[in-house]
C-alpha cells in the first residue's frame, strides 16, 4: 500500500507534529544556541618594549622594495616560486577551497537517481509454494530520491564557517611560510656574502703575512732577529691558511641551503653581489604598534582562524545533541514486467515523508563529542595567545638586535680602522729597528680578527633587518 506523506504535508498536520517535537525537545535539552565568534582579550601593550620606533608601515612594504639587491631579489622570486614547502602551503588552500565549496552546499538537498531490478524464486517447501501461490516474482524500478535537513540549529552554518575558517587559516599559514622563506633567504645570501667576505680578507692577510714572514727571513739573515719569530711568523701564515677550508666548506654548505630553499638541486652556483649591499625601505625601519600583528603577521592571523574554526566546530557539535527534521522524497518507475516498465501514468509512483529524529541515548558520545570540541575550542584560543605574545616579544627583541647590531658595527668599522694603521705602523717600525716582531705579528693577528668580525658584525645587522621585517608581518605581500 503506497503513504501519500504529501497529503499530510498539505494538511498541515505534519507541521504541527514538528513544532511540538522540537519544543518538546528543546525543554528537554534546555537548548541555547553558541553565541557568536568574538575575538577574546589579549591585553595587547600600546607600544613594544625597547626602542622607540616611529615608522608605520614597515610590514606593508613589498620585499622588491625592501631589498635592493638584484641578486638577492632574484633569489628570492626563485624561491617564492620552487620552494617546496611553500608549493605545499598553497596545496593545502587548494585541499581547504574544496571543502569549503562542498560545506557551501550543505543547505542543499542531496539527490540520487538510480536503477534496479529484482528476481527471486520461492522453495518448495515454502508457504507460497504450498498454498498455490506464484513462486517467482520480478520487480523493475528507476527512481529519484531526495533528502533536505532544516538547518534549526545552525549545524549545517557552523560547519560553512568552519570550512570557511579552515581556508583562511591555509591561506594565512602559506603567507606566514613565504614570510619565513623570504627571511630566511636574505639571511642566507647575507651569510653567503658574509663568507665570501671573510675568505677574500684571510686570503689578503695569508699574502701579508707571507710578506711579512719573507721581511723576517731576511731580518735572520742579517741576525737581527732569531729563529723564534720565524717560527711563530710562520705559525701565523699557517693558522690563517687553516681557516680557509673551513671557510670553503661553510661556503659550500650555505650554497646548498640557499638551492634547497629556491627549490633548486644543492650544487647549483648562487649568484651573487661582491661584498654587502645597504639596505633600505621606503619609511623609517618602524615596527608600528602591537595591535597592527592581529592584522598583519600572518601566523597571528592563521591562530585566529584557526580559533574561529574550533568555536564552529563546537556549535555545530552541539546542534547534534538536539532534534534534526529531515524531508525525503521518492518518485519514479514501478512495474512488475519490464515490458510495462516505462508506462506512464500506469508504473509512475511518489513517496513524501517528514521525520524528526531526537537522540536520546548514544552510550555518550554526542556530549563527549561536544565536551571535546570545547576543550579544542579552548586549546585554540591559549594557542592564539601564545603565537601573538611570542609575535610581540619577536619584535621587540628584533628591535633590540637591530639597533645594537647598528652599534656594533660602527664600533667593529672603527676598530678595522685602528688596526689596519697599527699594523701598518708596526712593519714599518720593525723595519726601522723600533719594534720587535712580536708586536708585528700581534698586529697583523689582531687586524685578521678584527676584520672577520666586522664582516659577522655586518651580516648580523643585515639579518636582524630581515628578522624584523619577518617579525612585524612583512614580506607575503605582492
Amino acid at each position: 500500500m503506497s503513504v501519500k506523506e504529501i497529503s499530510i504535508l498539505k494538511g498541515g498536520l505534519f507541521r504541527t507534529v514538528s513544532a511540538t517535537f522540537i519544543f518538546v525537545s528543546c525543554g528537554l535539552a534546555a537548548c541555547s544556541p553558541v553565541k557568536e565568534y568574538s575575538r577574546p582579550e589579549v591585553g595587547l601593550p600600546s607600544a613594544y618594549p625597547g626602542p622607540v620606533n616611529n615608522g608605520k608601515d614597515l610590514a606593508t612594504v613589498p620585499y622588491r622594495r625592501f631589498f635592493t639587491d638584484p641578486e638577492l631579489l632574484a633569489l628570492i622570486d626563485s624561491a617564492v616560486a620552487g620552494n617546496h614547502d611553500l608549493l605545499i602551503a598553497m596545496k593545502n588552500i587548494d585541499y581547504a577551497r574544496e571543502s569549503y565549496d562542498v560545506a557551501k552546499l550543505g543547505f542543499l538537498p542531496v539527490a540520487d537517481l538510480g536503477a534496479s531490478t529484482n528476481y527471486s524464486r520461492a522453495s518448495d517447501n515454502s508457504s507460497t509454494a504450498i498454498n498455490g501461490q506464484m513462486r517467482t516474482s520480478r520487480n523493475y524500478t528507476a527512481s529519484l530520491n531526495a533528502s533536505w535537513e532544516a538547518d534549526i540549529w545552525a549545524k549545517l552554518k557552523n560547519r560553512k564557517k568552519a570550512a570557511l575558517a579552515e581556508y583562511l587559516r591555509s591561506t594565512d599559514a602559506a603567507r606566514a611560510v613565504r614570510t619565513t622563506l623570504v627571511s630566511s633567504v636574505a639571511q642566507g645570501y647575507w651569510n653567503l656574502q658574509m663568507l665570501d667576505a671573510q675568505l677574500y680578507i684571510t686570503r689578503r692577510n695569508i699574502a701579508l703575512a707571507d710578506t711579512t714572514l719573507t721581511m723576517m727571513r731576511l731580518q735572520f739573515d742579517a741576525g737581527n732577529v732569531t729563529s723564534l719569530a720565524v717560527q711563530q711568523q710562520e705559525s701565523q701564515l699557517l693558522s690563517a691558511k687553516l681557516s680557509i677550508p673551513k671557510l670553503e666548506a661553510a661556503r659550500s654548505a650555505q650554497e646548498n641551503a640557499l638551492s634547497i630553499l629556491a627549490g633548486k638541486m644543492p650544487g647549483s652556483v648562487i649568484k651573487r653581489s661582491p661584498g654587502y649591499v645597504s639596505v633600505t625601505v621606503s619609511d623609517s625601519l618602524g615596527a608600528g604598534v602591537p595591535l597592527e600583528l592581529l592584522r598583519n603577521r600572518p601566523d597571528v592571523k592563521a591562530a585566529e582562524e584557526s580559533l574561529m574554526q574550533q568555536h564552529a566546530s563546537m556549535g555545530a557539535a552541539k546542534a547534534l545533541l538536539y532534534p534534526s527534521l529531515t524531508v525525503t522524497a521518492q518518485g519514479g518507475l514501478n512495474a512488475i514486467e519490464s515490458n510495462k516498465w516505462f508506462s506512464t501514468p500506469g508504473s509512475l509512483f511518489d513517496s513524501v515523508q517528514g521525520s524528526i529524529l531526537q537522540p536520546l541515548f548514544r552510550r555518550g558520545e554526542l556530549k563527549a563529542g561536544y565536551e571535546q570540541s570545547k576543550i579544542r575550542r579552548d586549546q585554540a584560543e591559549l594557542t592564539f595567545r601564545q603565537t601573538l605574545f611570542k609575535a610581540v616579544g619577536e619584535v621587540s627583541n628584533a628591535l633590540v638586535q637591530v639597533e645594537q647590531t647598528g652599534l656594533q658595527e660602527g664600533f667593529a668599522a672603527q676598530r678595522v680602522a685602528t688596526l689596519r694603521q697599527a699594523s701598518a705602523n708596526s712593519r714599518l717600525l720593525f723595519q726601522s729597528g723600533m719594534a720587535t716582531w712580536l708586536e708585528v705579528i700581534t698586529a697583523e693577528s689582531a687586524q685578521l680578527q678584527s676584520e672577520l668580525e666586522l664582516a659577522d658584525v655586518q651580516r648580523s645587522h643585515l639579518s636582524s633587518m630581515a628578522d624584523l621585517y619577518r617579525s612585524v608581518g612583512g614580506g607575503w605581500q605582492e
